[in-house]
């Protein structure tokens, strides 16, 4: 038996999840959560074989959890399912550790394939779609960003969510002196100047979702 932690904070989409992964007799959710702090806790008390991992949460986000839950245990079996499918997001998402990254819009037989591929240590990855060609303003704005250390990506995004100092310091157990700073290096590497060009900048590269923004 496969157990499953589902972690996303649509309660819709993970009923939908739910309801199809156990159509598989092999496999059973075991927990769910919505948002990192409670899917931290539900791993630690439930140990999952494989935890199913939306990138886009409030607060600390997916790529933040997963390392958390690295942290923890090395040997962790994680599944990033997201929207965000671009090559550097599914960069990130393998350089923090993630076993394998599938698109929401795969078929759902390929996600029930996922889980146990990932669960059996084999690769679990969508076929390779054709790329559009960008703009070489693009590309330089998606070169800045890949030289984002994981930690410089996490505050990037939720200072581009329009949280403050002191919120990103608690999320990211950091003092604000060090968070401020980082924000100051970050805004460096990506060449931008204010708070406004930093969220067209995560919306047009896909690390937030504009219905995210308080």
């Amino acid at each position: 038996m496969i157990r499953v932690l589902l972690v996303d904070d649509h309660p819709v989409v993970r009923a939908g999840y739910k309801r199809l992964l156990e159509t598989d007799a092999s496999i059973q959710v075991v927990a769910e959560a919505n948002d990192a702090d409670s899917a931290y806790l539900a791993f630690v008390v439930y140990q999952p074989d494989v935890t199913v991992l939306d990138l886009s949460m409030p607060g600390v986000s997916g790529l933040g959890l997963l390392q958390k839950i690295l942290m923890r245990d090395p040997q962790a079996k994680v599944l990033i399912c997201s929207m965000y499918d671009s090559p550097l997001i599914k960069h990130k998402a393998r350089e923090a550790g993630a076993k394998a990254f599938v698109s929401k819009n795969i078929a759902p037989e390929t996600l029930l394939l996922s889980i146990r591929a990932v669960y059996l240590g084999e690769a679990a990855e969508e076929p390779a779609s054709n790329l559009p060609e960008v703009s070489a303003e693009f590309q330089e704005e998606l070169d800045r960003i890949a030289s984002l250390t994981l930690r410089e990506l996490e505050l990037f995004r939720l200072l581009a969510l329009g949280k403050t100092i002191s919120f990103c310091a608690k999320a990211m157990n950091l003092n604000e002196k060090t968070v401020y700073n980082r924000q100051t290096k970050i805004r460096e590497k990506l060449q931008v100047d204010t708070l406004a060009g930093l969220v067209h900048l995560a919306q047009r590269h896909h690390i937030i979702d504009a219905n995210m923004l308080i």
